[in-house]
Protein backbone atom coordinates (compact mmCIF):
# COMPACT_ATOMS: atom_id res chain seq x y z
CA UNK A 1 0.00 0.00 0.00
CA UNK A 2 2.95 2.34 0.64
CA UNK A 3 3.95 1.92 -3.00
CA UNK A 4 0.53 3.15 -4.15
CA UNK A 5 0.64 6.30 -2.00
CA UNK A 6 4.33 6.99 -2.73
CA UNK A 7 3.58 6.79 -6.45
CA UNK A 8 0.56 9.07 -6.07
CA UNK A 9 2.52 11.59 -3.99
CA UNK A 10 5.39 11.65 -6.52
CA UNK A 11 3.02 12.22 -9.45
CA UNK A 12 1.11 14.92 -7.59
CA UNK A 13 4.32 16.78 -6.64
CA UNK A 14 5.74 16.55 -10.17
CA UNK A 15 2.45 17.71 -11.67
CA UNK A 16 2.11 20.59 -9.20
CA UNK A 17 5.69 21.77 -9.75
CA UNK A 18 5.46 21.61 -13.55
CA UNK A 19 2.13 23.46 -13.58
CA UNK A 20 3.61 26.21 -11.39
CA UNK A 21 6.54 26.45 -13.81
CA UNK A 22 4.19 26.50 -16.82
CA UNK A 23 2.12 29.32 -15.33
CA UNK A 24 5.21 31.43 -14.66
CA UNK A 25 7.12 30.63 -17.85
CA UNK A 26 4.73 29.86 -20.71
CA UNK A 27 2.09 31.65 -22.72
CA UNK A 28 -0.60 30.56 -25.15
CA UNK A 29 1.97 30.89 -27.93
CA UNK A 30 3.75 27.54 -28.48
CA UNK A 31 7.39 27.34 -27.41
CA UNK A 32 9.16 24.87 -29.69
CA UNK A 33 11.30 22.40 -27.79
CA UNK A 34 11.90 19.80 -30.52
CA UNK A 35 10.60 21.57 -33.61
CA UNK A 36 6.89 20.89 -34.00
CA UNK A 37 7.24 17.42 -32.43
CA UNK A 38 7.28 18.75 -28.86
CA UNK A 39 6.05 22.18 -27.88
CA UNK A 40 5.12 23.76 -24.57
CA UNK A 41 1.89 25.79 -24.69
CA UNK A 42 -0.09 27.11 -21.73
CA UNK A 43 -3.78 26.12 -21.88
CA UNK A 44 -6.39 26.53 -19.14
CA UNK A 45 -8.82 23.66 -19.63
CA UNK A 46 -12.28 23.81 -18.07
CA UNK A 47 -13.35 20.43 -19.50
CA UNK A 48 -12.19 16.86 -19.31
CA UNK A 49 -9.42 15.30 -21.37
CA UNK A 50 -9.06 16.88 -24.81
CA UNK A 51 -11.18 19.86 -23.60
CA UNK A 52 -14.25 17.63 -23.84
CA UNK A 53 -17.49 18.84 -22.18
CA UNK A 54 -16.22 22.21 -21.00
CA UNK A 55 -19.55 23.08 -19.38
CA UNK A 56 -19.46 20.13 -16.99
CA UNK A 57 -16.44 21.02 -14.83
CA UNK A 58 -18.32 20.49 -11.56
CA UNK A 59 -19.37 16.98 -12.65
CA UNK A 60 -15.75 16.05 -13.44
CA UNK A 61 -14.76 17.39 -10.02
CA UNK A 62 -17.22 15.07 -8.27
CA UNK A 63 -16.15 12.11 -10.43
CA UNK A 64 -12.53 12.83 -9.43
CA UNK A 65 -13.54 12.98 -5.76
CA UNK A 66 -15.28 9.59 -6.14
CA UNK A 67 -12.14 8.10 -7.72
CA UNK A 68 -10.01 9.39 -4.82
CA UNK A 69 -12.41 7.91 -2.26
CA UNK A 70 -12.65 4.60 -4.16
CA UNK A 71 -8.91 4.12 -4.60
CA UNK A 72 -8.24 5.10 -0.98
CA UNK A 73 -10.93 2.70 0.26
CA UNK A 74 -9.65 -0.29 -1.75
CA UNK A 75 -5.91 0.45 -1.38
CA UNK A 76 -5.36 -1.64 1.79
CA UNK A 77 -6.80 -4.73 0.02
CA UNK A 78 -4.60 -4.58 -3.11
CA UNK A 79 -1.89 -7.24 -3.14
CA UNK A 80 -0.59 -7.00 -6.71
CA UNK A 81 2.48 -4.79 -7.20
CA UNK A 82 1.37 -3.91 -10.73
CA UNK A 83 -2.08 -2.85 -9.58
CA UNK A 84 -0.58 -0.80 -6.75
CA UNK A 85 1.54 1.13 -9.25
CA UNK A 86 -1.37 1.53 -11.66
CA UNK A 87 -3.69 2.82 -8.94
CA UNK A 88 -0.92 5.06 -7.57
CA UNK A 89 -0.52 6.65 -11.01
CA UNK A 90 -4.30 7.04 -11.27
CA UNK A 91 -4.60 8.57 -7.80
CA UNK A 92 -1.68 10.97 -8.36
CA UNK A 93 -3.04 12.08 -11.71
CA UNK A 94 -6.57 12.55 -10.43
CA UNK A 95 -5.31 14.49 -7.41
CA UNK A 96 -3.17 16.69 -9.65
CA UNK A 97 -6.10 17.74 -11.81
CA UNK A 98 -8.46 17.86 -8.82
CA UNK A 99 -6.12 20.31 -7.10
CA UNK A 100 -6.53 22.62 -10.09
CA UNK A 101 -10.32 22.23 -10.07
CA UNK A 102 -10.48 23.11 -6.37
CA UNK A 103 -8.00 25.98 -6.15
CA UNK A 104 -7.71 27.65 -9.56
CA UNK A 105 -9.93 30.24 -11.22
CA UNK A 106 -12.75 30.68 -11.96
CA UNK A 107 -13.63 29.24 -8.54
CA UNK A 108 -13.90 26.48 -5.97
CA UNK A 109 -14.66 23.06 -7.55
CA UNK A 110 -14.84 24.60 -11.03
CA UNK A 111 -11.26 25.72 -11.62
CA UNK A 112 -9.42 25.30 -14.89
CA UNK A 113 -6.84 22.52 -15.24
CA UNK A 114 -3.43 23.71 -16.42
CA UNK A 115 -2.22 21.87 -19.54
CA UNK A 116 1.13 22.61 -21.17
CA UNK A 117 2.63 19.68 -23.16
CA UNK A 118 1.78 19.68 -26.86
CA UNK A 119 2.47 16.95 -29.43
CA UNK A 120 1.45 16.99 -33.09
CA UNK A 121 -2.17 15.96 -33.76
CA UNK A 122 -2.82 15.62 -30.03
CA UNK A 123 -4.52 17.96 -27.54
CA UNK A 124 -2.39 19.80 -24.99
CA UNK A 125 -1.98 17.80 -21.74
CA UNK A 126 -0.06 17.70 -18.45
CA UNK A 127 1.81 15.26 -16.18
CA UNK A 128 -1.41 14.25 -14.38
CA UNK A 129 -3.09 13.39 -17.69
CA UNK A 130 -0.04 11.31 -18.66
CA UNK A 131 -0.13 9.44 -15.34
CA UNK A 132 -3.83 8.65 -15.76
CA UNK A 133 -3.23 7.37 -19.32
CA UNK A 134 -0.28 5.23 -18.24
CA UNK A 135 -2.37 3.86 -15.35
CA UNK A 136 -5.09 2.86 -17.81
CA UNK A 137 -2.54 1.14 -20.06
CA UNK A 138 -1.03 -0.80 -17.13
CA UNK A 139 -4.50 -1.79 -15.89
CA UNK A 140 -5.41 -2.97 -19.40
CA UNK A 141 -2.25 -5.09 -19.65
CA UNK A 142 -2.76 -6.54 -16.17
CA UNK A 143 -6.36 -7.39 -17.08
CA UNK A 144 -5.28 -9.06 -20.32
CA UNK A 145 -2.79 -11.14 -18.35
CA UNK A 146 -5.49 -12.03 -15.78
CA UNK A 147 -3.53 -10.51 -12.91
CA UNK A 148 -6.01 -9.95 -10.08
CA UNK A 149 -5.61 -6.85 -7.92
CA UNK A 150 -6.34 -8.91 -4.81
CA UNK A 151 -4.98 -12.40 -4.20
CA UNK A 152 -7.56 -14.42 -2.32
CA UNK A 153 -6.42 -16.23 0.79
CA UNK A 154 -7.71 -19.80 1.00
Amino acid sequence: MRRLFATAWTIWLLDFATKAWALSSLSSQPRQIIGSVLQFTLVKNSGAAFSFATGFTIIFTFIALAVVVGVTYFAPRITSRGWLISLGLLLGGVLGNLTDRIFRTPGFLSGNVIDWIQLPYWPVFNIADSAISIAALIAFILSLRNVPPITRVR
